[in-house]
């Protein structure tokens, strides 16, 4: 029951909220720094900026006039939430006093849906959704609010494909299925280990970060699934070879090939994982399944202590964030791992929920040894965290069966 009663807190605040929020990036959303010009043209400035935000255990966006908006990630993965609490009820229609009834969780699921589908951002080949702020990484680049990534676009196009099962709606499937053709016409691609990587976007910089690229091929191996284009399933194919090829002796990946990028953290696993079985799942072929499992094994081996609580890096503890807690569930789940590891995916659920949730039913984003952030952000902390209970509810009820 205190997993219930967790998630129902939590469900409570971002309905009332309507799913709308801060983010930990959405500094040069500030009303107020987008009111001095000079503010505005300066890398530096824009960096410092976001940076000041995201680090501040205070939140300071109400003093710098930063509104509560929808971002687009947030919203797939509380539609991929909700589906995965409909497709329960489906399974067992006695669970609807804790989780809703067929024809509430459908509304929220039609909700969710059209208002992703008004979110796209427009003038690619197909589907794609970016994020709400604009986002200076480090000083390499500048990313306009909602220029689509790969990342955003995988989890947003992948939930409307299983709404679409879900409902019959055949225009939520051909627009998910559209995203496809953004992949292949809007990424770049760099060669690497016989294979390729996709780009995070389809602007210049972040050519190649492993996870965003094994998202990308998730999201090809999707839209494999629901129309048989052998291009789709070939260039999947290509990223993972070149991301397998990639991995290190210990199982472990690189967050991505430049200097800068050669750290090795808890969800950009996960993300990996979840490409690499998705992969398999969709097209059948088994080719990387000896790699996946090394990887499996370095990620539940290294990751979390015994206590359930989740560590940010390989080697090290601090900081706690989120989304680490949060992947677990949804990788044991895609891996189908539930039933080995239920144990581990409780410890650690339990551990986040003692220490990472707020009496008001939201979840904070990160606890570091100096300070924590107590912020509600929507999409970072309570959309993974929504997503990440409907994974494990669905299969721990599925389980008892």
């Amino acid at each position: 029951m205190e997993m219930i009663e967790s998630f129902r807190a939590l469900r409570n605040y971002c309905e009332c909220e309507d799913f709308k929020g801060w983010d930990p990036y959405d500094g040069l959303n500030s009303r107020l720094f987008r009111s001095i010009p000079f503010l505005k043209q300066s890398a530096l400035c824009r960096l410092m900026m976001i940076q000041g935000f995201k680090r501040s255990p205070v939140n300071l966006r109400r003093l710098a006039m930063v509104p509560k908006d929808y971002n687009a990630k947030g919203l797939g993965l509380f539609l991929q939430g909700y589906c995965n609490l409909y497709k329960l009820i489906q399974i067992n229609p006695t669970l609807t006093s804790l989780f809703g009834s067929r024809e509430e969780l459908s509304a929220h699921i039609r909700y969710l849906a059209e208002l992703l589908l008004s979110l796209r951002s427009s003038d690619y080949s197909g589907a794609c959704w970016g994020y709400n702020f604009d986002w200076q990484a480090r000083r390499l680049f500048l990313f306009p609010k909602n220029t689509p990534t790969v990342v955003a676009t995988s989890f947003c196009a992948t939930a409307l494909l299983e709404a679409a099962e879900l409902f019959g709606n055949t225009q939520w499937r051909d627009i998910a299925l559209s995203s496809a053709r953004f992949v292949i016409n809007d990424l770049h691609r760099t060669r690497h280990r016989n294979g390729i990587l996709f780009s995070y976007s389809p602007l210049q910089g972040n050519d190649t970060v492993f996870n965003a690229s094994l998202l990308a091929a998730r999201l090809l191996s999707y839209c494999y699934h629901y129309v048989p284009n052998t291009e789709y399933a070939d260039l999947a194919r290509l990223t993972v070879l070149a991301c397998c090829n990639s991995q290190q002796e210990s199982g472990a990946w690189a967050y991505g090939l430049l200097p800068v990028q050669s750290w090795c953290d808890s969800f950009h696993t996960g993300y990996n994982l979840d490409g690499i079985a998705a992969y398999e799942e969709m097209t059948g072929d088994r080719s990387f399944h000896t790699v996946l499992e090394k990887g499996f094994e370095f990620y539940v081996s290294h990751f979390f202590e015994t206590d359930g609580c989740p560590k940010y890096y390989a080697d090290r503890k601090w900081p706690i964030d989120i989304h680490c807690p949060a992947q677990l569930p949804v990788t044991l789940a895609r891996l189908n791992k539930w039933s080995q590891y239920k144990l581990q995916a409780d410890c650690v659920m339990k551990w986040a929920i003692k220490h990472m949730q707020d009496k008001r039913g939201y979840f904070y984003y990160q606890m570091k040894p100096w300070g924590s952030s107590r912020i509600p952000y929507m999409r970072w902390s309570n959309a993974f965290m929504f997503y990440a209970m409907s994974y494990y509810f669905l299969n721990v009820f599925r389980d008892n069966q």
